[in-house]
């Protein structure tokens, strides 16, 4: 039933579903572009026809009370975000706890412009060991789905350029509201890193004004 749903729902707002399902049963699915609410159901109607049931992080108090039965039946996984507690540990173990975990990350964080990604995504698929499996929304194209995995290597300036080769031309539903692709890791070793190189030429120039 999910899957006629799924492509009835995409039939009607004229998407097309490219890629396959993943071939591994625990990774991190990455949701871009992401500006509008109305992403929420394309992404959903996709994974039905994909097979996969899709997770979602949510903060830990809406997971509390009557409702939070429900909250996990649609996929929730509550995490605790407080000072005291590594929210990205928290979701490494939750890969390590389940066989079978479809994680799906906005790393926009936001429907808004946002000028950095959150580097949560990042870490958390590092720790547990686990692919990003590159998710697309193109609105311009209308065209959607999960395509290849990509692994974490460490080096994340560099990962962050194939990234950012990959989704250089993908277009929101709301183009404005997508922002760069970077990580704030990447703009303070640049600033870091400039830093560096002033204090080193001034040392090297000692004398001059």
């Amino acid at each position: 039933m999910k899957r006629w749903l799924g492509k009835l729902y995409l039939w009607v707002f004229g998407w097309k579903l490219l890629g396959q399902k993943p071939a591994y049963k625990k990774c991190l699915l990455l949701a871009v572009p992401h500006t509008s609410n109305w992403d929420v159901p394309v992404m959903l109607s996709m994974s039905y026809i994909y097979g996969i049931r899709v997770s979602w992080i949510g903060k830990h108090t809406l997971f509390k009370g009557p409702l939070g039965p429900l909250m996990r039946w649609i996929g929730g996984v509550p995490v605790d975000r407080t000072a005291r507690h590594n929210a990205v540990q928290q979701m490494v173990d939750e890969f390590a706890r389940r066989d079978e975990l479809y994680l799906m990350i906005t790393p926009e964080g936001t429907r808004g412009r946002a000028e950095y990604w959150k580097s949560g995504f990042y870490y958390i698929a590092l720790g547990a060991g686990v692919p990003i499996i590159l998710g697309l929304l193109d609105y311009k194209k209308r065209i959607g789905g999960l395509f290849e995995p990509f692994f974490p290597s460490g080096d994340i300036k560099a990962d962050m350029e194939k990234l950012r080769a990959y989704y250089h031309d993908a277009t929101g539903k709301y183009p404005e509201k997508f922002g760069p692709i970077r990580l704030r890791e990447e703009a303070d070793e640049a600033a870091a890193a400039a830093a560096l190189a002033s204090a080193t030429c001034n040392r090297s120039h000692p004398g001059e004004e």
